[in-house]
């Protein structure tokens, strides 16, 4: 391939990223009110929810840095919303389809999902911390 071919093609790849950019999707990052959370076993079950599991499922997401730039902000929001319809710690006031199986998913690694865990280390849980987790989970979501 020559120079000019290649000039072309980065000046391509950059003006379509820039494009993309101007795409509103992904980008409403509200927060809604935590109308009601699940009555906790204990404080602990409670913390380690919501550090592994409420950027996804709560209303109190997180939204960092890269869920503003495209394609990223579509994954993010998408994967924010679904985990909310499955799922929400802030709306417990609805039916939560996944509620009854989240201690098993948490057990098996299911939950938080490994693409989620390089770019957010401290909801890396422990063996120890997995296993409290999930029975925290079971009892508090019966």
């Amino acid at each position: 391939m020559n120079k000019r071919a290649f000039l072309w093609i980065v000046i391509g790849v950059v003006a379509l990223a820039l494009i993309i950019q101007l795409i509103p999707y992904g980008r409403n990052h509200t927060n809604p009110a935590v109308i009601s959370e699940p009555k906790w076993d204990s404080q602990q079950t409670r913390d380690l929810a919501k550090r592994a599991c409420f950027d996804c499922h709560s209303n109190e997401s997180v939204w960092p840095w890269y869920s503003n730039i495209a394609p990223v902000s579509w994954l993010v929001y998408s994967d924010v919303m679904e985990g909310r319809r499955r799922m929400n710690f802030s709306e417990w006031n609805r039916p939560q389809p996944s509620a009854a199986e989240a201690g098993e998913i948490v057990l098996e690694r299911e939950m938080p999902p490994a693409i989620y865990l390089p770019l957010h280390p401290n909801a890396r849980l422990t063996a120890t911390e997995r296993q409290n987790l999930a029975t925290g989970l079971n009892t508090s979501l019966k």
